[in-house]
C-alpha cells in the first residue's frame, strides 16, 4: 500500500517541475527497445493486450490523465491523428494513470473504482473516440514507460519503439507515422526508427491555454494548490488559462467570434472615421465658443469626436 500512497501522491508539489520530468525520460524505454508489455482492461470491459498487434499493426501508447494540463493540450490533435491514421494500419491507445493535480472532486486513486471513474470522466469531456486503458492502481505499466504524465511512444510491428514523444506532440506523432508507414509498404520491415527516434517539445501555449480547465477538475483546492507551491507564475497560468477557456475547448468558433468582433471594430472604426471627416469638411465642431472659454454648464474633460 505504501507504494501506491507514493505513487498516487495527495497533492501537487513545486519540486514536481520539469527537472525531474528529463530525469524519468532518461529512464523511459528509447527507440529501438523491446515496449514493455501489457494487459489492461478497456473502459468498455475488454482485455487489451500489446503483444496481439505484433506483426499486423503499430500502435500509439499515450500516458495521460484527467487533471493533466498536457494530456488536456495534447488530446485534440490525438483525436485527429487517430481519425486519419485509422485501423488497420495504426492502433491507437491512452493509458490512465495518476491523477497529475489531485483533489476533492478527482482525489488521488486508492481503489480501481477511483480510477475508473477519472477515466470515464476525461473520455467523455475529451470525446476520446479510441480505446482508454486503465493502469494499474500502483501504475506498473505507467512506471515501465518513464512514469512522465503525458508521453506518447509508437510501437512498430516489430514490437519495438520507433518514436516517442515527451509531450505527445500531434505534429511529430503524425510525421513519424507516415515514414513508419511509407519504410514499411516500401522496404516491406517491421521495425524503423523514425524521424530521429524522438521529440521533446512540449507547446507551452498549447499547455497554458489549456491549464485551468485540467486542474479545475481536481477540485477548488487543486486550484489552491497549484497557486499556493508555484506563486505568481502559478496565478499568471490559472488567470491566463480561465481566460482563455472558450477558445481551449471550442477553437473554432472561439476564432471565428473573434474574427467577427475585430471584423465588426473595424468596421465601426472606419466608419467613424469617414463621418468624422465629412462633417469636419462641411463644419468643423465648435466646441468652445469663441471666446476660447468653455459653456458653463459643461466639464473640463469636455469629449469630441465620435
Amino acid at each position: 500500500m505504501l507504494g501506491f500512497s507514493r505513487y498516487n501522491y495527495d497533492r501537487f508539489r513545486r519540486e514536481m517541475q520539469p527537472g525531474r520530468s528529463a530525469n524519468r525520460w532518461n529512464l523511459a524505454p528509447e527507440p529501438g527497445d523491446e515496449a514493455p508489455g501489457f494487459e489492461l482492461q478497456s473502459l468498455d470491459g475488454e482485455m487489451v493486450k500489446l503483444a496481439e498487434f505484433k506483426g499486423t499493426r503499430n500502435v500509439v501508447v499515450t500516458f495521460g490523465s484527467a487533471t493533466c494540463p498536457q494530456t488536456a493540450a495534447s488530446i485534440a490533435g490525438l483525436r485527429s491523428l487517430a481519425r486519419e491514421f485509422a485501423q488497420p494500419l495504426v492502433q491507437f491507445l491512452l493509458i490512465y494513470v495518476r491523477e497529475a493535480h489531485p483533489g476533492a472532486d478527482l482525489p488521488p486513486h486508492h481503489t480501481m473504482e477511483d480510477k475508473l471513474r477519472a477515466a470515464l470522466l476525461l473520455r467523455e469531456q475529451e470525446r476520446i473516440d479510441f480505446p482508454v486503458l486503465v493502469d494499474h492502481l500502483g501504475g506498473e505499466i505507467h512506471r515501465k514507460y518513464g512514469a512522465l504524465p503525458n508521453a506518447s511512444f509508437i510501437v512498430d510491428k516489430s514490437g519495438r519503439i520507433a518514436y516517442r514523444s515527451l509531450a505527445s506532440h500531434a505534429a511529430s506523432l503524425g510525421a513519424a507515422l507516415e515514414e513508419l508507414l511509407d519504410r514499411e509498404e516500401q522496404g516491406g520491415v517491421e521495425h524503423a526508427i523514425v524521424r530521429g527516434g524522438e521529440d521533446v517539445i512540449a507547446p507551452p501555449l498549447r499547455t497554458f491555454l489549456n491549464a485551468y480547465r485540467a486542474i479545475e477538475r481536481g477540485g477548488l483546492d487543486a486550484v489552491t494548490n497549484f497557486r499556493g507551491e508555484l506563486g505568481i507564475p502559478g496565478r499568471m497560468v490559472l488567470r491566463g488559462g480561465r481566460m482563455a477557456r472558450p477558445i481551449a475547448e471550442h477553437p473554432a468558433i472561439s476564432i471565428t467570434t473573434a474574427i467577427g468582433v475585430l471584423a465588426a471594430i473595424g468596421a465601426g472604426f472606419w466608419a467613424g472615421h469617414e463621418l468624422r471627416k465629412r462633417r469636419f469638411s462641411e463644419q468643423p465642431y465648435q466646441v468652445y465658443d469663441k471666446s476660447g472659454k468653455p459653456p458653463a454648464n459643461e466639464e473640463d474633460f469636455t469629449g469630441v469626436g465620435i
